[in-house]
């Protein structure tokens, strides 16, 4: 004999979504080159924004407006759009092998032509849609002094400054003071930010990595190595168009306590709307002695991060740039692609506290460092 329970059709429960993020920052990444496989990479991953790179003829120093277009149309043939350009010089290098030093070396009249490419690459990018440029303003490029191990058969790469045995006691820069860095920086700025103003171009400049001694490293005192740096950088010709591709690893190894003093960095650029562009990388360590780590192993809070950046309003792409190495993941692609669901992940999270999805929170999860309603994201096209 049946009971009236057992006639009853059973009730259906619905399960907690974590759907797409409905915040205005997105996952993006940098890495090239921008081609159908490497496109196709992305979209598997679900990466639909990227910074890319312009297949440029004859070793100029800008994209035309026709190979910029090419490759939007390669992109958008993937359903990928494409958020900023790198230019194809002033990158990461170091000045002893940086083909095209003039401007980081304050060479007239070469840095003037020079200039004159990066505002045609503006001028270009403005014209297709391309909202922003990312670049460096670097003498020593990126700096590590080895590898550690990491999980299972990772490398991570490692600063210990008090390990690093540079490759001379100068660069061909010879002795670079923060005067002089600081003149060449603003030769620079006064020629390109106007122009990417009058464009709607968002140039978004990497600090250097990693933050140097005072006194210091091959002849060089790196300006844009600390945190006080920057703020002096972005106050520089003062424009909505000119701010940081805000590395949170690069900004963290400034710091001697990364994980306390990261967030009132973040708050401090993020108000005043000078955050391009993130990557998000993680660090063991602090200031001259660090490692780098995969996302979920490092002193710093990601969960806090992309809450912080809520909380300013940061309305664009948050992507890996480093990962760590290893033999059986040639080119690192494995790597990336854990990265990537890492950072999906995040901004779901984050996504669904806000919005209210869930009834109950993860305790990781508790705490939202402040804004209640996200302003719009701003157009700069």
């Amino acid at each position: 004999m049946q009971t009236a329970n057992q006639h009853q059709s059973p009730v259906k429960v619905s399960a907690p979504q974590l759907a797409s993020s409905s915040l205005p920052m997105k996952l993006g990444c940098q890495s090239g080159p921008t081609d159908t496989t490497h496109l196709q990479y992305f979209a598997r991953y679900g990466v639909t924004s990227i910074f890319g790179y312009p297949n440029i003829a004859d070793g100029r120093l800008y994209a035309t407006v026709e190979e910029l277009q090419r490759m939007l149309d390669l992109a958008g043939n993937q359903g990928i759009s494409v958020e900023g350009v790198a230019l194809p010089f002033l990158t990461s290098s170091h000045i002893d092998h940086e083909p095209h030093p003039a401007i980081m070396l304050g060479h007239s009249p070469q840095r003037d032509r020079d200039i004159e490419a990066v505002q045609l690459m503006i001028v270009n990018c403005a014209s297709v849609g391309i909202p922003a440029i990312k670049y460096n303003l670097s003498l020593l490029g990126w700096v590590r002094s080895g590898e550690t191990p990491g999980r299972g058969d990772a490398k991570n790469n490692s600063w210990r400054l008090h390990e690093a045995q540079p490759a001379s006691p100068l660069t061909r820069a010879g002795i670079v003071n923060a005067e002089q860095y600081w003149e060449r920086i603003d030769y620079f700025l006064s020629r390109v930010i106007l122009v990417a103003e009058q464009h709607r171009i968002r140039m978004a400049c990497h600090p250097h990595d990693p933050g140097m001694p005072t006194d210091g490293y091959q002849g060089v005192d790196c300006v844009l190595g600390t945190v006080d740096g920057l703020k002096r950088f972005v106050s520089m010709h003062e424009s909505s168009w000119h701010g940081l591709n805000f590395c949170i690893g690069t900004v963290a190894e400034m710091m001697q306590n990364p994980a306390e003093e990261i967030f009132d960095v973040i708050r401090y650029f993020g108000e005043k709307r000078k955050i391009f562009n993130v990557h998000l990388r993680n660090i063991r360590g602090r200031r001259d002695s660090f490692e780098e780590v995969f996302p979920d192993e490092g002193d710093i809070d990601f969960v806090r991060v992309v809450q912080t950046l809520h909380e300013v309003s940061y309305p664009h792409l948050i992507m890996p740039d480093h990962v760590p190495r290893a033999a059986s993941d040639p080119g690192s692609l494995q790597s990336f692609a854990f990265c990537y669901g890492y950072i999906r992940a995040l901004l779901q999270a984050v996504s669904a506290q806000t919005s209210g999805v869930h009834n109950e929170q993860p305790q990781s999860l508790a705490r939202l460092a402040g804004a209640e309603q996200y302003y719009a994201p701003r157009t700069h096209r």
